[in-house]
């Protein structure tokens, strides 16, 4: 039984082949796509923190919403730029969108929520409701 796939007379596709698919690795290349900006999500033992990197925005272009438990952060900008110089009329237009949304644990204070947009990256602080949060450690002493 032969289990090698035999394409073009040859036991294995050639690299420049999977390279010039127009659907390299199986997904569909588009380059003026604008990218969905990554995100960190970290735990603390008060709060969880998201960290959505954003470079090139300001603080007013985004928009966080929260309903029914499910945090969107959003971004629209739209663009246009006319020059004329003599007999010549140069338009540009521009957009840029992405919206991501996150379903919130129950444990977090929704009221409490926090947000900030420094060096390119918007912060959210969402602490975690007083009844979330580690207990201290009690002793209890044994009476005779």
């Amino acid at each position: 039984m032969n289990l090698v796939k035999k394409t073009n007379g040859h036991y294995f596709p050639s690299v420049f082949d999977e390279l010039f698919r127009p659907d390299f690795g199986g997904r569909q290349m588009n380059f003026n796509a604008p990218a969905v900006p990554p995100v960190n999500i970290k735990e603390t033992e008060a709060a969880f923190e998201v960290e959505l990197s954003a470079p090139g925005k300001q603080k007013q272009d985004f928009n966080i919403e929260i309903d029914n438990g499910l945090l969107t952060i959003s971004s629209e900008i739209k663009s246009e730029n006319n020059v004329e110089e003599g007999k010549y009329t140069r338009r540009e237009f521009s957009f840029a969108s992405f919206k991501r949304s996150f379903t919130l644990p129950e444990s977090v204070n929704d009221s409490e929520i926090k947000a900030a947009y420094e060096a390119g990256v918007l912060k959210i602080f969402l602490p975690k409701k007083d009844e979330a949060l580690p207990k201290a450690k009690r002793v209890i002493e044994v009476n005779d």
